[in-house]
């Protein structure tokens, strides 16, 4: 390892490191430097996904100047990165959920005559944010969601 010093510290060549060896020890050195920590976070809050339990109007106007198309995402169970409901109505398969950062973000399947659509979202501010791959009618479009008033 090649070493140089800078403002009176050893610097050493990182480039045999891991990515993660290498953020911690830029964090040590930026923290022990005298730069405040605060705006290092060890792990994000935790978050739940039972937020997404009840009704969604989705959005599916398929350009940003087109009329609103509202059709419902309903989430009727989760249990633990899982859940089960319906997506325009058709059941979803191999749903899943993920919260290990900081936020929820889901991922599902759906079918029709056409073949199957690939689905995923996340949650930001109370609203799902969210992709539909269409492999059968060869279409990826972009949605947003807000839960139902009342619930």
């Amino acid at each position: 390892m090649s070493r140089r010093i800078l403002n009176g510290v050893e610097m050493k060549n990182l480039s045999g490191l891991t990515t993660r060896s290498r953020m911690v020890w830029m964090a040590m050195l930026v923290c022990f430097g005298g730069f405040s920590c605060s705006a290092i976070e060890s792990s994000p809050d935790p978050v739940g996904g039972d937020s997404l339990l009840g009704t969604w109007v989705v959005d599916l106007r398929p350009t940003p100047d087109s009329e609103p198309y509202y059709q419902e995402f309903v989430v009727t169970s989760v249990q633990g990165n899982a859940f089960t409901g319906t997506f325009y109505g058709a059941p979803v398969s191999q749903a899943r959920i993920n919260t290990d950062w900081g936020t929820v973000r889901l991922a599902f399947v759906t079918a029709d005559g056409s073949g199957p659509y690939n689905h995923s979202a996340v949650l930001s501010d109370s609203r799902l944010e969210g992709l539909s791959n269409s492999t059968g009618r060869d279409f990826l479009s972009y949605w947003t969601a807000v839960k139902r008033q009342g619930q």
